[in-house]
C-alpha cells in the first residue's frame, strides 16, 4: 500500500497538480492584497470614500443602518454586496493575468515543422502497379 500511495504522490502530474495548488494560493494572497491595499483605497477615493468592504442590504433581522458587515450578518439575512464586488476585481485581475500567461506561453513555442506526408504504404503502391497494368491492356 505504501508503495502504491508513493508513487501516486510523487507521479509527475500529481505532484506537479500539488505545487499549482500552493503557488496558486500564494498568488492569490498577492492578488487580494493588491485590490484590497492598493485598487480599492483608489477606487474609495474617486467615489468619495466610500468603503466597499462595508457595503450591505439587511433583508431579515433588523441591524441598525450604521452597523458593520459582521454586525448585520449576526442579525439575521444580509447580501455583502461590497465582499463580492472586491472578490470580483480579484476575479478580473486573476483571469487577466492568466490569459497573458497563456498569451506569452503560446507565444514562446516554437512553430512546430508540419509531419511530412507517409509515403504510400507497399500495399497501395502494389494497388497502384495492378491498376496501371490493368489501364495498359
Amino acid at each position: 500500500m505504501w508503495q502504491e500511495f508513493k508513487s501516486f504522490a510523487f507521479k509527475g502530474n500529481a505532484f506537479d497538480l500539488a505545487i499549482g495548488v500552493i503557488i496558486a494560493v500564494a498568488f492569490g494572497k498577492i492578488v487580494s492584497s493588491i485590490v484590497d491595499d492598493l485598487i480599492m483605497p483608489i477606487v474609495a477615493f474617486i467615489t468619495g470614500g466610500i468603503d466597499f468592504s462595508n457595503k450591505f442590504i439587511q433583508l431579515a433581522g433588523g441591524a441598525p443602518k450604521d452597523a458593520s458587515l459582521a454586525a448585520a450578518k449576526e442579525a439575521g439575512a444580509t447580501i455583502a454586496y461590497g465582499n463580492f464586488f472586491t472578490v470580483l476585481i480579484q476575479f478580473v485581475i486573476i483571469a487577466f493575468i492568466l490569459f497573458q500567461l497563456v498569451k506569452i506561453s503560446n507565444r514562446m513555442k516554437k512553430a512546430e515543422a508540419p509531419a511530412p506526408a507517409p509515403g504510400p504504404t507497399p500495399t497501395e503502391t502494389l494497388l497502384t502497379e495492378i491498376r496501371d497494368a490493368l489501364k495498359a491492356k
